[in-house]
């Protein structure tokens, strides 16, 4: 099945998220880029209820930093309105605890898709979620 649109930038997200190395990354957002997908990936840690800010900034700064979005309102506001909304999903187990992982951000056309996966807890005793977050833009 080929996957289109919203699925497509959901897919590649979510595998940006996952990846374990900036050469990784960098393989990936390469395949990517010949599927017509624009891709970016950072790395995110700390308290979660404080952390929030900084994590909606650190996509936003990643996506722009990688061409995945431009430097409009409207570019700006998808990334964070879609990490917002990939926080929110995660909220439930995070509240109070510490976070560690990725942000995946991808975007085909009108597409964009935000991806966060954390281990959630304290020690080794971690949770881990994915939340994600998808804004259409003009």
């Amino acid at each position: 099945m080929t996957l289109i649109g919203s699925k497509k930038t959901a897919s590649a997200a979510i595998q940006m998220a996952l990846t374990e190395s900036r050469e990784d990354e960098k393989l990936l957002q390469n395949r990517f880029l010949q599927e017509g997908i624009r891709s970016a990936a950072v790395d995110y840690g700390g308290e979660f209820i404080t952390s929030v800010k900084k994590i909606v900034e650190r996509a936003i700064v990643a996506a722009k930093r990688e061409g995945v979005i431009s430097d409009t309102h409207t570019d700006e506001g998808a990334v964070a309105g879609a990490t917002r909304e990939a926080l929110s999903q995660i909220m439930p187990k995070a509240l109070g605890l510490n976070v560690g992982g990725k942000i995946g951000i991808a975007r085909q056309k009108d597409h964009i898709t935000v991806a966060v996966f954390f281990g959630i807890g304290l020690l080794h005793l971690d949770e881990v979620a994915i939340g994600l977050g998808h804004r259409a833009v003009p």
